[in-house]
């Protein structure tokens, strides 16, 4: 997609847009709808205007939540027995009770694999799942959100229309803007816990020194500017994207977007207590304020009423199934830090959380326009190591969708009897990204450009999960 360029032939003009904007969202946010229009021009009705995607990093074990196996050696089955869920014949483990109450509307993916080796480490795992491209390709790939917000840009004007909250886990780093521009990259609200009363995004609310007169002379140079630069540059054109831009100084959208003081009581407790719980939530304030592409990256944060719990993801190398810490039973080799997959601060929090944000997106409507993803970088080893823990494991785990049409009640690819390989239906991650590519109705045979204008085919030539479209 080709854009004038509003900084060809002029410093001063860059200079005053610094000026105004720096400190929120740089110089991208005029770009940004200046995309979005040209998107709307295209008359294409896509399946979802956004997209959520909750990324539960370290690897969720398949076979203790959305892929029980009953049947599994005795030696190495999951202690947690399946349960019934409103979709017939549909089972998932009882750490899943809460979703199962919603299994109607889901659609779960039991049969994704890693088809090459090299993406089995978290950081590179968690690439691999954000872009849909394996690490070791030539060509670095962007984030799958970057992508999408690029060619489609976002309904909201105040915000980044890509952003993760809190990405501050562990592998926030993973995240990658490859041959796009810097600007594309996601934007993190930071926060260490999002649910106690003192968390905002300083970043994106109004600044003090940018308000009143202060702003009102910034707004007059551009405009200044503009009568004296525009004439028979590209730029022209572009004015109301820059005044728009000036709005997220002083925008109250932006504030209410991540203050989670106007939810009621009842929401709250719907999506439970505590920082896993408020970040599906901010995730849902987001998507109900137009943001394009949001990633809900959970690390639940050290508490002193967490003894032992410094590290507070799915990377259950030991003590899988312990009611408490995990410890640190290989002397920093193995899963130390982390809570047994039953606790409240993983599986527990999870299943509430989750089972809240589909019901609630649904009844606000949000769900139909919406398409959730709920994904891991990979899964876990079908046996128990010598530490009764599960390792990393790329040859079998599961994700699941939900909204913008997505059939629900619907299983999709089998594993064998300890979850293991994959029996049927193998899907992969550029799979998973071309699904999301094309309920947005983003054609993927059309190339995106490098600075050298290099064309670069995003599709991978991955058809999308078929059983969800």
């Amino acid at each position: 997609m080709s854009l004038p360029n509003p900084f060809d032939g002029s410093l001063s003009r860059r200079r005053a847009l610094q000026v105004g904007s720096a400190g929120v969202l740089g110089l991208s946010m005029p770009q940004w709808l200046a995309l979005q229009a040209q998107a709307e021009s295209s008359g294409i009705k896509p399946a979802a205007k956004n997209v959520l995607v909750i990324l539960e990093q370290g690897g969720v074990s398949q076979m203790d939540t959305w892929d029980p196996k009953p049947f599994a050696p005795v030696d190495h089955r999951s202690p947690y027995k399946p349960i019934s869920t409103t979709a017939p014949g549909m089972q998932f483990t009882e750490l899943l009770s809460h979703t199962s109450r919603v299994a109607d509307k889901l659609a779960v993916v039991r049969s994704m694999r890693h088809p090459k080796s090299g993406a089995n480490g978290h950081p590179d795992g968690t690439q691999y799942m954000l872009s849909g491209s394996h690490p070791s390709s030539p060509l670095e790939m962007p984030d799958v959100g970057c992508i999408a917000t690029k060619i489609l840009g976002s309904e909201c004007r105040d915000l980044p229309p890509y952003i993760m909250v809190p990405g501050n886990s562990e592998q926030n780093a993973a995240a990658r803007t490859g041959f796009l521009p810097a600007a594309s990259r996601v934007f993190k609200t930071g926060g260490r816990d999002v649910s106690s009363p003192d968390w905002k995004v300083a970043d994106l609310l109004p600044r003090g020194e940018n308000n009143g007169r202060r702003l009102d002379g910034r707004r007059q140079m551009l405009s200044s500017l503009d009568s004296r630069f525009s004439s028979g540059h590209d730029v022209e054109g572009m004015d109301r994207f820059y005044s728009q831009a000036f709005d997220t100084l002083t925008s109250s959208q932006v504030s209410k977007s991540f203050d989670l003081k106007t939810e009621s009581h009842a929401t709250r407790e719907l999506y439970g207590r505590g920082h896993r719980g408020a970040c599906y939530l901010v995730g849902r304030k987001l998507i109900e304020s137009g943001v394009r592409f949001v990633t809900v990256d959970v690390l639940w944060p050290f508490s002193e009423d967490l003894p032992g719990g410094f590290l507070l993801n799915w990377d259950h190398h030991d003590l899988i199934y312990t009611s408490g810490s995990c410890g640190t039973v290989r002397n920093k080799a193995g899963g130390e830090g982390r809570y047994g997959i039953g606790t409240w601060v993983m599986m527990g929090s999870t299943d509430k959380a989750f089972a809240g944000l589909i019901e609630d997106m649904d009844q606000r409507g949000l769900l139909a326009e919406t398409l959730v993803c709920f994904i891991t970088e990979f899964g876990r080893t079908p046996r128990l190591n010598g530490f009764q823990g599960r390792d990393h494991w790329t040859d079998a785990y599961s994700i699941v969708f939900a909204g913008a049409g997505v059939p629900g009640g619907v299983v999709i690819g089998k594993t064998d009897d300890e979850a293991g390989y994959v029996l049927d239906s193998p899907h992969t991650p550029e799979e998973y990204a071309s699904t999301i590519y094309q309920k947005l109705g983003i054609d993927r045979s059309k190339p995106l450009y490098t600075s050298a204008n290099r064309p670069v085919f995003f599709g991978h030539h991955a058809d999308p999960i078929a059983g969800v479209m």
